[in-house]
């Protein structure tokens, strides 16, 4: 189960290190007057740092070693 963790953990870090955020659309209405109705695509950006993805890549390779050392025991 650990191992499982882990692993997920280090190929969530591998894209969060290549990939540091992505881009949407969303569309906003701007005006709203009864039958009138204006709205506009606005482009939404979700980025994150890169320390992120490497804190969890180190922590990933950290729970599959020691889950290794204590499923060998």
């Amino acid at each position: 189960m650990n191992k499982a963790i882990g692993v997920a953990l280090i190929v969530l870090g591998v894209i969060m290190l290549i990939w540091t955020g992505f881009t949407y659309t969303k569309k906003e209405k701007i005006i709203d007057a009864g039958p009138i109705q204006v709205s506009a695509d606005r482009e939404k950006t979700v980025s994150w740092p890169p320390y992120v993805g490497g804190l969890l890549l180190v922590g990933g390779i950290v729970i599959v070693v020691t889950a290794k050392k204590s499923s060998d025991s």
